[in-house]
């Protein structure tokens, strides 16, 4: 099996709320809670692919990201890479391009949420924000 790099922006607005989207049913992990991103494609390089996912998702233009953190990730059915970016500055309004349920959540709030177990390591990182 081949390992999948998925780009994540952590976006993250002037009062400190985190930006989520709902994994649409019938995907794999669907119907749980995500931060918005995508595959990687071939030859991109991870900020290219944030800087274009986002784009697609959400119609922002991403504005000088930085690294969070990148970390590997076993699932029985996928083996992912994991590479999260900090998304503090964006031009646009925020608009569900791919009619995916998004909203704003502070971020002592974000546990209350079900995400995919990728997720967790990204969860308690953000704590300490």
């Amino acid at each position: 099996m081949n390992r999948l790099h998925v780009v994540l922006g952590l976006i993250v607005s002037s009062n400190h709320k985190i930006l989520i989207s709902k994994r649409k049913k019938h995907l794999f992990q669907g119907c749980l809670w995500e931060f918005p991103g995508g595959k990687v494609e071939a030859g991109e390089s991870s900020v290219d692919g944030l800087i274009r996912e986002l784009k697609e998702e959400l119609t922002i233009s991403v504005i000088d990201p930085t690294p969070f953190m990148e970390f590997d990730f076993d699932y029985p059915e996928k083996q992912i890479f994991m590479d999260v970016w900090m998304v503090k500055k964006f031009s646009g309004n925020v608009t569900s391009n791919e009619d995916q349920d998004i909203v704003w959540v502070p971020i002592d709030e974000l546990t209350s949420y079900k995400f995919p177990a990728a997720n967790d390591r990204i969860l308690e990182n953000i704590k300490m924000l």
